[in-house]
């Protein structure tokens, strides 16, 4: 596979560039632009070499699934044009761009054959461009058309950061020892092929979060209105020695939010909402004899404010002197909100694709590049 700085003689000429702009938008204005600053080194790179670039990416935020609010920070940086998700339109603007400009084009979800990964749309929008760059790790996963479509058109390429992803994604496939991953969220069913990669691989593997109500549900223990998945943990995993699952646990109930001392205290009108105390102790006595810590997932329910334990795993593995390889939505706004990003090792813009790449070693998105 190569990587975009292996582009011979890209001046003058017009790059595909598959980016990941779904970025949080509140009142019309971007939250959080860190998938944004994270793909501007190879934008940066591309323009400095002459290039014409068209971007793409898909958005998903609330209200209008619409690029504007990303087009209204990268006009203060770029000459761009922001482009209707039509490609004889595309095709106009792109008659008019000079070496070093930008279209934006608006979200490629609009287009009809994107989801279905429909060949006749991925030849015809291909036709615009000259090379292709996926720098898209986060949506990677996804068989979609702009991802594993367009790269069977063009010569094509991966970005710096879509590198960087792998690379240190890949330290976790033979990491120093001792070696703790950390999972939490929710959906057993789609994780379970991860845990049991990990229970190779790891020392400790800690499953916290709606992850581990289906560990209480599975050893019988009362889970009340707790959230859980459509399957339960196999006997291979539920009782491996490597596996370790929360002793103490937040629960709420009505306005009232308590800790209970083990699972078997859990009531039936109570809801498991975070890690308790005891459990934080013993997570933070491995982390802080680890080598290395690989953490997705929150502890609690951080959508409803259950986020101390998150945070006090995310405040521990930042005084840590481990290598410390961090991923998912709630786990790096965590990380964000206490000001530590700078003490990890490395934090990935990917979710469902990091989860994806750690268990398979590979996606979809990377095989349409190879």
């Amino acid at each position: 596979m190569k990587v975009v700085d292996q582009i011979e003689d890209c001046g003058g000429k017009t790059i595909i560039l598959r980016a990941d702009f779904n970025v949080p938008v509140k009142d019309g204005a971007v939250v959080d632009d860190r998938r944004i600053t994270a793909e501007l080194e190879t934008i940066n790179f591309l323009l400095g070499k002459g290039a014409k670039l068209i971007l793409v990416s898909h958005i998903e935020s609330e209200g209008e699934d619409t690029l504007i609010p990303v087009f209204n920070i990268l006009k203060n940086k770029y000459k761009i044009y922001f482009v209707e998700a039509n490609i004889s339109k595309i095709k106009e603007a792109k008659e008019k761009l000079q070496n070093g400009e930008i279209i934006l084009v608006e979200n490629i979800r609009n287009f009809k054959g994107e989801k279905e990964n429909d060949e006749s749309f991925s030849k015809e929008f291909t036709m615009l461009g000259d090379f292709y760059v996926n720098e898209a790790f986060p949506v990677s996963h996804r068989e979609h058309a702009s991802v594993v479509g367009f790269p069977k058109f063009l010569p094509s390429f991966m970005g710096f950061r879509f590198k960087k992803e792998i690379e240190e994604l890949s330290h976790a496939f033979n990491p120093p020892h001792p070696f703790i991953f950390i999972l939490g969220g929710a959906k057993f069913e789609t994780k379970e092929p991860l845990i049991a990669k990990f229970l190779e691989i790891a020392d400790y593997v800690f499953v916290g979060g709606a992850l581990g109500n289906d560990f209480f549900k599975a050893k019988g223990y009362e889970i009340g209105g707790s959230i859980t998945s459509s399957s339960v943990p196999p006997e291979n995993i539920l009782n491996n020695e490597k596996i370790i699952i929360p002793i103490d646990v937040v629960v709420r109930a009505s306005d009232d939010r308590h800790v209970v001392r083990g699972a078997e205290e859990i009531l039936p009108q109570e809801i498991v909402s975070d890690a308790g105390p005891k459990t934080l102790e013993i997570l933070q006595k491995h982390i802080m004899e680890a080598r290395t810590v690989l953490w997705n997932g929150p502890l609690g329910f951080y959508e409803k404010g259950f986020d101390g334990g998150t945070k006090e795993i995310a405040t521990t593995i930042a005084k840590s002197r481990a290598r410390s390889i961090v991923g998912g939505g709630d786990t790096t706004a965590a990380i964000e909100n206490l000001g530590v990003a700078e003490r990890f090792s490395f934090i990935s813009t990917g979710g469902g694709a990091m989860l994806e790449f750690l268990a398979k070693g590979t996606l979809p998105g990377l095989e349409a590049l190879k």
